[in-house]
């Protein structure tokens, strides 16, 4: 993984996408804001680390030795995207089991599915800043 231009355009573009598409879901859709229970300040510091280190995460696999294998840069987002989308789906379900009881099956499946939808869209973004984001530096003569 080269830390040029395209990493670093893919990784912040990524980061504030996914970020925004988290606060729109949770803030606006289904008020989840109004049920936390400590600083707002606290969700979104917490919030803004967890999306730039899940964007760090989706480049890495997107750069990853099986991705490589998929030639069409657009598919290779996708199937980023929606892998870390699943792993994060299960992390999350894995660390609050304890205090989502109630959670019914169709919650859950709407839950993983948007968030393989947030992370696709990120690995989308990602795609396709890294394939048009030219870094001169690198260039041979």
């Amino acid at each position: 993984m080269k830390l040029n231009t395209r990493f670093f355009a893919s990784w912040i573009l990524g980061s504030i996408l996914m970020y925004a598409l988290f606060y729109m879901w949770h803030g606006v859709f289904l008020n989840d804001f109004k049920k936390i229970n400590f600083p707002f300040t606290w969700l979104i510091i917490f919030t803004s680390v967890a999306y730039i280190t899940i964007s760090f995460v989706l480049y890495a696999v997107y750069e990853s030795k099986p991705m490589k294998n998929v030639y069409n840069f657009f598919v290779r987002g996708v199937l980023s995207g929606a892998l870390v989308g699943f792993i994060i789906f299960i992390v999350s379900i894995v660390v609050t089991i304890s205090i989502s009881r109630n959670l019914s099956a169709e919650h859950l499946m709407l839950d993983c599915i948007w968030q393989m939808v947030e992370q696709t869209i990120g690995g989308v973004l990602l795609a396709v800043v890294k394939v048009f984001v030219v870094d001169h530096r690198h260039e041979e003569a």
